[in-house]
This record gives C-alpha cells, sequence and structure tokens, in this order.
C-alpha cells in the first residue's frame, strides 16, 4: 500500500468506489439542487436515483444540498 492511499479515509473511499449510475453531473446536479432538497423535506421518502448517486459522490454537491437543507429548515421553523 503507497503512503498516499494511507491518508485516505473511510469516508473518501467509499466516495471514491460509489456507483455514480444514473450519471449527473455536476452543472446538472447544481441546476436541480433546489427542487431535489425542497422535494426530499416535503417528503422524507422522496428519491432521485441520480442525485443520490452524484452526492454520494461529489462531496462539493453534498455539503451545498446540506447547506441548503439547512437553511429551508431554519426558515420553517
Amino acid at each position: 500500500m503507497t503512503d498516499s492511499a494511507r491518508g485516505l479515509s473511510p469516508t473518501t473511499i467509499t466516495s471514491l468506489l460509489a456507483d455514480t449510475s444514473p450519471y449527473l453531473s455536476c452543472d446538472d446536479c447544481f441546476a436541480q439542487i433546489d427542487e431535489y432538497v425542497e422535494r426530499q423535506i416535503a417528503d422524507p421518502h422522496y428519491e432521485d436515483p441520480a442525485m443520490k448517486a452524484h452526492l454520494l459522490g461529489c462531496g462539493a454537491c453534498a455539503e451545498e444540498a446540506e447547506t441548503l437543507r439547512e437553511l429551508l429548515r431554519e426558515d420553517a421553523g
């Protein structure tokens, strides 16, 4: 095992190995993220397979979704 591989966290490894199909680009994700988060808040059982796969593999978009989720919850409550 190389020194660089030892520095990867379990979360990073999981993200790198995540199945990203169906494929969704960061641009596509960003264009849909507002509606996705709003739907998830309104219906916790709402699923979008492409968005879910993308967020599992992309930390930047996942962080954006979480931040938006927190903001919307603060506004609601």
